[in-house]
């Protein structure tokens, strides 16, 4: 599991770890999960992701993986450092990383397997009318023109919101993919919804923050906001199976406190997308295509 130290995921971990006969192995920069096994990670070092897979795959051995919960995330920062593989931060974290762990992991599930990412309805422009994402190509998002210094807010924001559908697709990628091979994984990718408190904006500049600080007291006079508890113990029962998608269903959409199966943005349910994004997602990794 990645994102398991704070905010919905660590709601989640203690739950997944209370589950009898589970050994629940975490990646983190440095903190540690209770009643969970801590190995390094860095999701925006690709070197880092890899180790951490060989690890894991190391203390494993031979026994499969039944549940694989890729959650960690970057929200709006404000800014475009690139990473030291020289790629653009929250799209390399958000999903370069874990489109690279999931490729490293799935040799390794079961054959029953379930896997839940999490990504957003920041995808959809029908929610996300700020700055919804204009395309899921991985070059370019990789490598924007900015490249370097500040981003203003928007550009900020719709960096996170194409991660976010890039996260969607690669799920879709793996479900569709897996299909095809007569696989029976469960593959589900997660919208918790508007949660503060997840500590997504952790990186953010200070004047991300306050807007952030100001938005979320507003919008609490008109919308539902679920909370991490919500939240979280629905990624929980996601995971260990305790809640199933109903058949030709991947997107989990958790509103008003209740978890939906709707239909995804148009650009998410593209096959072209999916293709071209997990093709030059595993250029960009040094991996063939072939899932």
């Amino acid at each position: 599991m990645t994102g398991a130290t704070s905010g919905l995921g660590a709601v989640a971990a203690r739950y997944i770890s209370q589950t009898p006969d589970t050994r629940l192995i975490v990646g983190s920069r440095g903190k540690r999960v209770d009643d969970a096994e801590t190995e390094s990670l860095d999701l925006s070092r690709l070197a880092s992701t890899r180790a951490f897979a060989q690890r894991v795959c190391q203390l494993l051995g031979d026994t499969p993986i039944d549940v694989l919960v890729l959650n960690a995330g970057l929200g709006v920062t404000g800014d475009s450092l690139a990473t030291e593989d020289g790629y653009e931060t929250v799209f390399a974290t958000n999903h370069l990383a874990h489109y690279l762990l999931l490729r490293l992991f799935v040799p390794h599930l079961s054959p029953t397997a379930t896997v839940v990412v999490t990504t957003s309805d920041t995808h959809d422009p029908k929610i996300n009318k700020l700055a919804p994402p204009r395309h899921a190509y991985a070059d370019a998002l990789a490598l924007p023109e900015a490249g370097k210094g500040s981003l203003g807010i928007l550009d900020s924001f719709r960096a996170y919101s194409s991660s976010k559908l890039c996260n969607l697709l690669t799920a879709r990628g793996l479900a569709q993919y897996g299909a095809e091979r007569g696989s029976s994984v469960t593959v589900v990718a997660y919208n918790p919804g508007f949660t503060p408190g997840t500590g997504l904006n952790r990186s953010a500049n200070r004047t991300v923050r306050t807007v952030m600080s100001a938005v979320v007291p507003v919008a609490r006079r008109f919308l539902h906001i679920n909370t991490v508890v919500e939240a979280g113990r629905v990624l929980a029962d996601l995971a260990l199976g305790e809640v199933r998608p109903p058949d030709g269903r991947i997107y989990a959409s958790l509103v008003r406190g209740e978890l939906t199966w709707p239909d995804p943005a148009p650009l998410a349910r593209s096959d072209s997308a999916m293709d071209s994004l997990w093709r030059d997602s595993a250029a960009l990794v040094g991996l063939e295509p072939n899932p």
